[in-house]
């Protein structure tokens, strides 16, 4: 049944299919319920018991073992619309999010696509395209230029040229792709050749196109995305912008909004680039404008990404703007409903990314059963997982477990309700990032708006990871003592095995002697 509010809508529908997994699925679920809409899942076979299929009103089955024979199936998944009745398909992030050929695929198959036209993704998808329709618009953009070299050409001649004319250091980025993969940094002319063909064969691994993109590196950088909304009838707004300076290899870490390093005349300068970025490819839903920020106050376009971005609740928490419901209603061919004028921003929120890894072994991804999974709750507090108590951590899919988003009115109040909900985010079983997280983000740099996208990956590791021992195998060694009724816990409770942000009553770490569920 279509919902009230959809009814005066031009394409109005009552059934979504969900074309993603994890926490992101659960996310757009849950909205899609609240809408008054009927939720659709898929699954592979790792996910037959996972959460967003059981928050699903419905869930279809998608065979074979491989992403490609499944979350990556164009076919089967418009096919698994059609036989559950979905009248629209949202693609979440990642997947086939951003690929042009499935949109226009959903599009000719009469189900409404929940997104931007496949000729935006396409454009904004390709660096190359993406960088000439913004210099057109008049958008500022970083120095690069494009290398595309036959596998049987000798390519340092080539390289070299285009190298000199960027100049160093430089950064080399796949032209397809995004999420940090096939980048690689150059800071000198001897290094040109490898780390080219180290940028080659990764992005051609990951999008299936080699096709490597020369970039001036800007150091001493601050990464600012700004978000847009825009409808089917040329409306088109900025709701502020989100600092992801906080970066690891080129993958976010925590992320912010708003900016510390953004004054209000920036901001508005900021946000119009944005807008008219969007424009320019006539854009139609939620999307993002990612800028670098340079020292002086200077900044340029990076890239567009079309389609939901994993940081997207820190806009929400700030704006009161519920980004997904705003998808479904721009979907449906309402207009926007909201002018320029009417956001604001509310205090400040941060989110950090909750990673099964280890960050003493060089963040590489854990695996294992989440034995004991118990999120914080609280004023200001939002989790958005993917995963529940007795799940199996493996690695067939990305290591991010949740997404941990805090509130508060200032910056500083935030990063301490965000320290304090990551002490109290019970995760045993498997080996998280949350102890790197806190001291990240109790860093002096962090603490004081300094950070810079290269901070991280210039500090030595051993400033976010305590010798002590690990927390979590003394509440591990502290439960199975409690159930084993040697009366341990409370000594185990006691003791000064705790790391350094221990001491405040709500410290996991220091109330052993509870029960847990």
């Amino acid at each position: 049944m279509i919902p009230e509010w959809m009814k005066e809508a031009p394409t109005p529908f009552d059934t979504v299919l969900v074309a993603n997994r994890g926490e992101i699925a659960v996310r757009i679920i849950k909205a899609v319920q609240e809408a008054g809409l009927t939720a659709i899942a898929i699954y592979s076979n790792p996910d037959k018991d996972s959460l967003h299929t059981e928050m699903a009103d419905k869930a279809v089955y998608l065979p074979g073992d491989s992403l490609s024979e499944n979350y990556l199936n164009s076919e089967a998944i418009i096919q698994a619309a059609k036989s559950s009745g979905a009248q629209a398909i949202h693609p979440g992030y990642g997947f086939l999010s951003e690929r042009a050929d499935f949109a226009d695929a959903v599009d000719k198959s009469g189900i409404i696509w929940i997104g931007p036209s496949p000729e935006a993704i396409d454009t904004m998808g390709d660096k190359i395209s993406a960088r000439s329709r913004m210099i057109e618009s008049g958008v500022p953009v970083i120095p690069g230029d494009e290398v595309a070299i036959p596998d049987d050409s000798d390519h340092l001649g080539t390289l070299a040229s285009v190298a000199a004319r960027v100049g160093y250091p430089l950064l080399l980025k796949a032209s397809a792709g995004g999420g940090g993969k096939g980048m690689r940094i150059v800071r000198e002319p001897k290094m040109l050749r490898t780390e080219y063909e180290a940028a080659a064969r990764e992005a051609s691994a990951a999008f299936g196109d080699g096709t490597v993109y020369v970039e001036r590196l800007l150091t001493g950088a601050r990464h600012i995305e700004i978000q847009i909304l825009a409808d089917k009838y040329g409306n088109c707004i900025h709701l502020n912008e989100r600092d992801c300076s906080l970066q690891r290899r080129h993958q976010k870490v925590i992320e912010e909004a708003p900016s510390s390093a953004v004054s209000g005349e920036l901001r508005k300068s900021m946000g119009n680039t944005a807008v008219l970025a969007a424009k320019a490819v006539d854009y139609v839903g939620a999307g993002t404008v990612e800028l670098l920020l340079s020292s002086n106050g200077d900044f340029y376009f990076l890239e567009m990404n079309t389609r939901l971005q994993v940081e997207h609740p820190v806009t929400e928490m700030i704006t009161g703007v519920d980004l997904v419901q705003k998808q479904l209603e721009i979907a449906s061919g309402l207009p926007l409903g909201i002018s320029q004028d009417s956001v604001s921003i509310s205090g400040h929120s941060i989110e950090a990314r909750i990673y099964a890894e280890d960050a003493k072994i060089g963040f590489l991804p854990a695996i294992g059963k989440l034995a004991l999974w118990k999120p914080p709750s609280g004023p200001g507090i939002r989790v958005d997982s993917g995963v529940k108590e007795g799940d199996e951590v493996t690695v067939n899919f990305d290591p991010m477990l949740a997404k941990l988003i805090v509130h508060a009115p200032s910056r500083m109040a935030a990063i301490r309700r965000l320290d304090l909900a990551l002490s109290s985010f019970i995760a045993l079983g498997v080996t998280t990032n949350i102890g790197f997280l806190r001291n990240a983000l109790t860093h002096p740099a962090f603490t004081s708006g300094s950070i810079t996208t290269d901070f991280l990956d210039n500090t030595p590791i051993s400033e976010f990871i305590s010798e002590k021992p690990d927390p979590s195998v003394l509440v591990t060694i502290a439960s199975a003592a409690k159930r084993l009724g040697t009366g341990k816990s409370s000594s185990i409770a006691n003791s000064s095995n705790s790391d350094d942000h221990s001491g405040h009553p709500h410290d996991p770490f220091r109330t052993l002697s509870r029960r847990f569920p």
